[in-house]
């Protein structure tokens, strides 16, 4: 009888890693008081916001990136790590739409919540076309104010040319879900997202 406990309590909390890990990975707080606690439950109960936010991060160069450097564009805001498998598993698909798609006006930007050194060794051995920036926990609170009421990675939130929330979502985007916010957005001719993996 002990044995099957400690199988079940050895399946469950396996299940429960996998499910962690397909639906996304929960990041570590940067803020531990109870105050930024509080503040953070009554962020994640707020609706989502519906435009883009002014916030400045810096690149893996150090340089500051503001977030109007991308007015204008459908933009693709990434939050993911190196430490998470279902961001590192959309990355490459990210990379190849953001290379179709460039001169149609969609710009993909990383948001790594991550440390530089870890972000700057994964793109040594995948490249990636497209901004990455460093988060900080002021751009941690601003997921959640985006929708990521989960605190969960990867979280992605599509915006239009004129910086309005199209699409929130929290876990790995396909191929299918990619076209099905991006396509409408992008000009009449043109390059379109592939449906196929």
């Amino acid at each position: 009888m002990k044995a099957l406990k400690v199988m079940l309590v050895t399946v469950l909390a396996g299940g429960i890693s996998i499910g962690t890990a397909i639906v996304g990975q929960r990041w570590v707080d940067f803020e531990d008081g109870a105050g930024d606690r509080q503040a953070a439950r009554s962020e994640r109960q707020a609706e989502p916001l519906q435009t883009l936010p002014d916030f400045r991060l810096t690149d893996l160069e150090g340089r500051e990136v503001a977030s109007n450097a991308w007015a204008g564009k459908v933009l693709v805001l990434n939050f993911w790590a190196t430490w998470c498998p279902p961001c590192l598993s959309e990355i490459p698909r990210f990379v190849e739409i953001q290379e179709r798609l460039r001169e149609s006006g969609v710009q993909f930007v990383g948001i790594a919540v991550d440390q530089v050194e870890d972000v700057r060794a994964f793109v040594a051995g995948q490249p990636v076309n497209y901004p990455l920036l460093i988060a900080t926990p002021e751009v941690l609170k601003l997921s959640v104010q985006l929708g990521n009421r989960l605190e969960v990675l990867p979280f992605t939130v599509i915006f239009d040319r004129h910086g309005r929330r199209v699409h929130g979502q929290v876990g790995e985007l396909s191929a299918e879900e990619l076209a099905d916010h991006l396509d409408p957005l992008l000009v009449r001719e043109g390059p379109r997202v592939s449906r196929t993996p």
